[in-house]
């Protein structure tokens, strides 16, 4: 009774608060100061909550879920209302918040402040005037900058301009954890060097960031008083600070302490409860932003190892050739996968250029890449040709692939791979392919033409598949470029419309075909898909990458636009393309007429693009039809832009020469001679050794005009060294242009 009656004579009254079933129970003194009848109660949480101003009572959660994280009194000013929404008076309530299932339990204590209340009960700015609204937008920006930061550093400077309402600390720290030591890993408003001696110390020192750390409940310090009875060791290295209130809060994520936050203030401050709510849900917000921008750097790191694991440097001193590449990474997971390409010396004194693409963006994907770079080096560095290592290479993965299928039921992955055997001496290119993108040449004059070359299936996927070999000549002053289809196809382009892209950047560049010029034009391929890139060469982008991206880049030295003597004019680049098409591949004649259309992409007359496609054509599938050999094609444009030549060999073994022959009106064929006396600026068949040699030649200053007078075109055709022409026409012998 002594106890109830003490109490009651301080205004001071007993309530309990069960969260879980929603009953309140108020003694006489409490149950007077909600303005019900002074005896005791037990009420709904509706009943009560009807007693107080709905923003106050809104606030309770919140002080509660407080108090029960830092294990302290959950203190709280209420205003009490009538029926009317009138305040009747404000009481303060200190209570001890208790964890129970489904919710809380409060017991404590409601005693009515002694200060005069105006009539209004809008009244009381201290907790619902300008200072909440101000401390929601504070957070709502806090978290929204911490939420963007993308490293520590960027998390600690965010923190650093914080500017809490009405209480902005003057000094920041951020303790971690290293093994049973704290380390320091930021401060703001102290000088370089003072965070050393916080740098020594273990988890069992009495400092407050220790205490915080082992204990995961906050420390709140407001004057330098309460900081020296508690901590009076560690108070000669807070005092040189000059500081006057602190606040040490655990960073807590998903559970686990991983640090602490020190708040210091130049000025006085009480640390009320929505202080203490602010300060706690800023320790949150910073703790989450930490742990997430350790996890990305974390990554960051193992990314960057893997990929300088798993790509080598090229080589740079292989003799007469110049080599550039570049990987980019996919900007998803831990930015690693499946491309990659490798330079390998050969027993031959050749060099092996590798580039390829394993399926998957994915940790999984970066290892079979590893696994089968391997083994591709161990089958060249046994001697084997191309198509013979990528035979091999192919029953690697497909064995892969059965033993992963089979243990542990993952999916089969196949890959994309282009195996190019290089001799620098001749630059002689022995190409084999598994699916892969074809390779490119820039040719002397700035022309890019893709090259078709014969494939086979992606690695992987029959391991009885077989790889034909083409042969290609890398003429001097020429540049290869060989990529994997992220450079390609990124951007919602298909192989057509990709290939242009890289077309017009590649034809555009200028800046020579050195070792310099040839790294400037790899950055300039990547750029153009991707934007510039925060690290030079193979440093990640800064944008997200849709896919993988390698690309290698061969200049052969010399032979460009070799400058004249004696005053002479510098001779014209002239530019070639060189193309077999087999008895068994006629799909190729697509492909032919391509290389023709790529060829003469700029020629002045787009009708003269159309009868060289259209002879070629014709000229290829005659030799496919009427022979038992392949054709090989060959095409040549010299000469200055305006007046330029382009001259078409299809050679064949057979030694048989074309007739002329007379068509009827629904015939299908018999009319390529005809064609080609009414399209070609000069045209003539030369027999030799092994078979003959059909050619036709354009010029481009005759335009629409025609053939130019006095050329074979517009007499006849011409027949080197045979003895009488298609037509049946008198003999004529006509040399070849030179």
């Amino acid at each position: 009774m002594r106890t109830k009656e003490l109490l009651a004579a301080i205004a001071t009254g007993l309530w309990r608060w069960d969260d879980a079933t929603g009953r309140v129970s108020l003694d006489a003194e409490a149950a007077r100061l909600l303005g019900l009848p002074a005896e005791p109660v037990e009420l709904g949480e509706g009943a009560v909550r009807s007693r107080f101003h709905p923003v106050d009572f809104a606030e309770i959660n919140g002080v509660v879920q407080l108090a029960v994280s830092e294990r302290t009194l959950a203190e709280a000013r209420l205003r009490v209302v009538d029926t009317d929404g009138r305040v009747l008076r404000i009481v303060r309530t200190r209570s001890r918040p208790m964890k129970a299932d489904g919710g809380f339990i409060l017991v404590g204590t409601l005693q009515e402040v002694p200060e005069p209340q105006p009539d209004t009960g809008s009244a009381h700015t201290p907790i619902t005037g300008d200072w909440r609204r101000s401390r929601e937008a504070f957070l709502l920006d806090a978290g929204r900058a911490l939420a963007e930061a993308r490293s520590t550093a960027e998390v600690l400077r965010v923190a650093a301009g914080l500017s809490m309402p009405g209480f902005t600390p003057d000094g920041l720290a951020v303790f971690g954890i290293e093994g049973d030591r704290i380390s320091v890993i930021g401060h703001h408003g102290h000088k370089h060097g003072d965070e050393r001696p916080f740098t020594e110390m273990t988890l069992s020192t009495d400092y407050p960031a220790a205490e915080v750390i082992r204990t995961g409940r906050a420390i709140y310090l407001p004057n330098p008083d309460a900081y020296l009875e508690r901590y009076p060791t560690a108070w000669p290295l807070a005092a040189r600070f000059d500081r006057v209130s602190w606040a040490f809060l655990p960073l807590i994520n998903a559970g686990r302490t991983i640090g602490a936050w020190m708040a210091g203030f130049n000025h006085p401050v009480t640390f009320t409860p929505d202080e203490r709510s602010v300060l706690t849900t800023v320790a949150r917000m910073l703790a989450q932003a930490l742990a997430r921008a350790s996890a990305q750097e974390s990554q960051h790191e193992l990314s960057v190892g893997l990929q300088r694991s798993m790509m080598p440097t090229v080589q740079p001193d292989i003799p007469g050739m110049t080599v550039a590449a570049r990987y980019v990474p996919t900007g998803g997971g831990l930015e690693v996968g499946g491309d990659w390409y490798d330079m390998i010396p050969l027993p031959s004194g050749r060099i092996a250029l590798v580039i390829g693409d394993v399926q998957g963006h994915d940790v999984r994907a970066a290892g079979l890449m590893g696994q089968l770079r391997i083994a591709l080096r161990a089958y060249a560095s046994e001697g084997h040709h191309p198509d013979a290592v990528l035979s091999r290479a192919s029953r690697f993965l497909a064995g892969i692939n059965e033993t992963e299928g089979g243990v542990q039921g993952a999916d089969p992955r196949f890959a994309t791979c282009l195996y190019i055997e290089v001799d620098p001496a001749t630059g002689l290119l022995d190409i084999a392919r598994a699916g892969h993108p074809d390779p490119a040449i820039r040719m002397n004059d700035g022309t890019m033409l893709v090259r078709p070359t014969s494939g086979g299936l992606p690695l992987g996927i029959d391991p009885d598949t077989d790889y034909p070999t083409t042969r290609l000549v890398l003429e001097p002053g020429e540049t290869m470029m060989v990529c994997t289809d992220g450079l390609i196809e990124t951007g919602g382009h298909d192989l057509e419309t990709g290939w242009a892209r890289l077309r017009e950047i590649i034809e555009r560049h200028d800046d020579g075909a050195d070792a310099e010029g040839l790294e400037r034009l790899a950055d300039e391929l990547v750029q153009a898909v991707h934007g510039p890139s925060s690290h030079h060469r193979t440093g990640p982008l800064i944008d997200r990458r849709e896919d993988d991206i390698a690309v290698l880049l061969l200049n052969r030295e010399g032979g460009s636009c070799g400058v004249g003597t004696g005053g002479r004019m510098p001779q014209q680049p002239v530019r070639r393309t060189v193309l077999t098409v087999a008895q068994a591949e006629p799909e190729r004649i697509g492909e032919a007429r391509r290389q023709i259309r790529d060829v003469l992409h700029d020629w002045a007359d787009p009708d003269q693009v159309d009868s060289a496609v259209l002879m070629v054509s014709e000229m290829v599938t005659n030799v496919l039809l009427h022979t038992d050999g392949d054709a090989l094609l060959i095409a040549e444009i010299s000469g200055v832009r305006g007046g330029r030549r382009i001259r078409v060999d299809v050679a064949d073994g057979s030694d048989e020469l074309p007739h002329r022959r007379s068509p009827g009106e629904l015939a299908s064929s018999g009319r390529g001679l005809m064609l080609m006396e009414l399209l070609a600026g000069a045209w003539g068949v030369d027999p030799r050794g092994d078979g003959k040699s059909t050619w036709f030649e354009i010029y481009e200053d005759a335009g629409a005009d025609g053939p130019v007078p006095g050329s074979a075109g517009a007499s006849g055709p011409a027949v080197s060294g045979g003895p009488a022409g298609p037509s049946g026409g008198p003999e004529e012998s006509v040399p070849e242009p030179a």
